[in-house]
């Protein structure tokens, strides 16, 4: 993934149970294509992963959500885990901070449950996209077209279902910063 993404800077927004590699495997990526991360979490300090089965390893929190604002930055990743979306659909400010950021009509991407807080977010209306198999109703119910493929793409919006899925992913995420949100439906 030969990709210069020197001055981007890429959001993560995540809380305690977020699925481990879906955080830290597209925030490595990222760092590595020259991208600054940064993870946001409606408290400060630490918040803790959780690895498959059981509790995984704490990341830092760059940037309290209250502090952070949608404009700052050039992408966003919401990862899953079934706690950590679960959790920020509940929490409004997460809720109107991904709201904000899918009406700036930049490159929004989701993968596994983290699709719940754009069905929250009310952002999935008439889009293509694709989630751990649990919240196929739930993306349809929302006015969404679910798919079983491990990378959807439509328009801003980049989709996966699930930790193996991690690769594709951040390739589409790298491609969709590097160039810009893209218009076709699907890949």
């Amino acid at each position: 993934m030969a990709s210069n993404l020197k001055g981007k800077k890429i959001a993560i927004l995540a809380t305690d149970g977020f699925e481990q590699a879906e955080l830290t495997d597209p925030k490595k990526a990222l760092d590595e294509a020259g991208a600054t991360t940064f993870v946001i979490a409606p408290k400060s300090g630490e918040i803790k992963g959780w690895d498959e089965k059981e509790w995984g390893e704490t990341v830092k929190v760059d940037k309290v959500l209250a502090d952070a604002n949608p404009n700052d930055y050039d992408a966003l990743i919401l990862p899953g885990g079934v706690m950590n979306p679960d959790h920020l659909r509940m929490d409004p400010a997460a809720v109107n901070f991904v709201r904000q950021f899918v009406s700036s009509g930049k490159t929004v991407a989701a993968i596994c449950h983290g699709a719940w807080t754009l069905i929250e977010a009310g952002a999935l209306t008439g889009k293509t996209v694709t989630s751990w198999p649990s919240l196929k109703t739930d993306i349809k119910n929302a006015g969404g077209h679910w798919v079983d493929q491990e990378v959807a793409i439509d328009g801003q919006f980049i989709t996966s279902r699930k930790p193996d899925d991690i690769p594709a992913f951040n390739k589409a995420i790298i491609e969709a910063v590097s160039q810009g949100a893209r218009d076709h439906a699907s890949v």
